[in-house]
């Protein structure tokens, strides 16, 4: 994954070139696949599990459906850090969804990073260290962090402590993405809309198609 980070972070500097895709979770009862694919959208991130108790009950069918259409997809798993460690959310994601292959057409999972600071900001990167860490002894591969500049700022004190391992998601809903957050000298993906024609928020990745596919294959 680091030697993805890098190859993306050369592509970054003068990035000609970007990738439409969106994010979705149960909250989305339709989500026309199909129209999304035909618009030049070409990735999707589906909501899998919460903590270590709840799966996104359209988890199995948004992945479906998005495979079936032809995008590159993957899982994500919205964190509790106040109930249960990195590491046990790590495996339950996993077990529920969040699982990597280096197909080309699998994203590695995403953790989704918001509301409130539960716990010190040195415990909080602790417990993302505790789930990432977890993930890639499992997979191969470190998970995406997606998260936004006041959430990261004000959690982790701003920590770069996974800038030369975790991809980062940003969230700004803005015309622009402005300066990332911790460090990270770009983002990988941008959540610029919490709305999308198709269904879902809007994203878009940092780079061209060629470089999404060596971000799925590892």
């Amino acid at each position: 994954m680091k030697a993805a980070i890098v190859s993306l972070l050369s592509l970054a500097h003068g990035a000609l070139a970007t990738v439409q895709g969106f994010d979705i979770s149960h909250y989305q009862a339709s989500v026309n696949f199909g129209a999304a694919y035909s618009a030049g959208a070409r990735f999707v991130i589906i909501k899998a599990t919460e903590g270590t108790t709840y799966i996104d009950p359209s988890f199995s069918s948004h992945y479906t459906s998005a495979t079936s259409a032809g995008f590159i997809r993957g899982g994500y798993h919205f964190a509790h850090l106040d109930t249960s460690t990195g590491a046990a959310q790590a495996t339950y994601f996993l077990a529920h969804g969040g699982g990597w292959s280096g197909d080309g057409i699998t994203l590695p999972g995403m953790l989704d990073l918001e509301g409130d600071c539960v716990l010190s900001t040195s415990a909080t990167v602790s417990w993302i260290k505790d789930f990432s860490d977890t993930y890639h002894s499992k997979t191969g591969v470190y998970p995406l962090l997606y998260t936004n500049p006041s959430w990261w700022s004000s959690c982790t004190g701003n920590s770069n402590a996974f800038v030369n391992t975790n991809p980062l998601v940003l969230a700004r809903y803005s015309s622009s993405a402005g300066t990332p957050p911790g460090s990270w000298p770009y983002y990988t993906i941008w959540q610029y809309n919490d709305a999308y024609t198709y269904g879902g928020d809007s994203d878009v990745f940092n780079g061209d198609m060629a470089s999404l596919v060596r971000l799925a294959s590892g």
